[in-house]
């Protein structure tokens, strides 16, 4: 089984390196890949650990892009880690992120439900590369009794067009697409048929979209259809995988959704045929 879209605690996983290759081991994964939110950090030590349960390990990144005011995420693969230009730019967007969370900490203060924003983004620091966001303070609000669940800390105070929401600022589909690229790798549009922004996926095909995300947990089979079939009219690949964050309450069982052999050998082949990378 192939699963290219999991988490770690380097962003808003909940289970460390070793942890998640063993989760992933005992699902009867046979090749991973890690695609944590604007970060590398944790692409070392799942590979190590992956090599030593005999799993095969794609380098993976799930990067936070702004179109029209809302996130769109893009999936790179079998990227350069190393890049140089690509660590320039992830430093930047989690510098954005940092900026985010204290102004949505400042906002919850005023809603008169505070969080310890120095605590959390102290923790980050202690991971070198670590990137946090919505999903760090929602874990913080319930963890405080401010509400009952993560989920509800969206639906009362995170989400677009709650009190504490602060918009997302950052670069474009198309600019992360081009970062993508100049390190080596294919770049994906990730779950769009959550996003459901059909009109943007089309044209970030005429920018050099290599691949939509056809296989995800939170594709019904009928948009899994739709999207294969666009992914095929338009000579594009497929990636998939769970979405798997850890035991976080969301029905994204590893295992649960994953992408075909076929899919893969695909994905591998345009991997190999890509230019070498030129911003290392």
């Amino acid at each position: 089984m192939i699963d290219l879209h999991l988490h770690t605690t380097a962003s808003d996983g909940r289970l460390a390196p070793v942890e998640l290759v063993e989760r992933v081991a005992a699902a009867g994964i046979t090749t991973m890949s890690v695609t944590d939110h604007d970060t590398v950090s944790g692409l070392t030590p799942v590979r190590r650990i992956a090599a030593e349960f005999s799993i095969e390990f794609v380098d993976g990144i799930e990067i936070t892009a702004v179109h029209e005011g809302r996130d769109i995420h893009m999936l790179g693969y079998f990227f350069d880690p190393a890049d140089r230009s690509l660590a320039e730019f992830l430093a930047q967007q989690r510098a954005n992120r940092i900026e985010r969370v204290k102004e949505i900490a400042s906002r919850l203060a005023t809603l008169g439900v505070p969080v310890s924003v120095d605590v959390l983004l102290a923790r980050a620091a202690q991971r070198p590369g670590a990137s946090v966001g919505r999903p760090v303070i929602a874990r913080a609000l319930w963890k405080a009794g401010h509400v009952s669940s993560m989920q509800e800390a969206f639906d009362r105070y995170l989400a677009a067009g709650q009190a504490a929401f602060v918009p997302r600022t950052g670069s474009s589909p198309e600019e992360v697409i081009g970062v993508i690229h100049r390190a080596g790798g294919l770049a994906s549009m990730a779950h769009p048929g959550v996003t459901n922004q059909p009109l943007l996926m089309t044209a970030l095909v005429e920018c050099g979209l290599d691949a939509v995300e056809v296989y995800h947990s939170d594709h019904t089979p009928e948009v899994r259809q739709e999207l294969a079939a666009f992914a095929a009219e338009r000579h594009l690949l497929a990636t998939g995988g769970s979405d798997f964050h850890g035991d976080d309450g969301r029905d994204r069982p590893l295992g649960g959704v994953t992408l075909p052999e076929a899919e893969f050998a695909r994905l591998r082949d345009a991997a190999a045929q890509r230019a070498p990378a030129s911003g290392s």
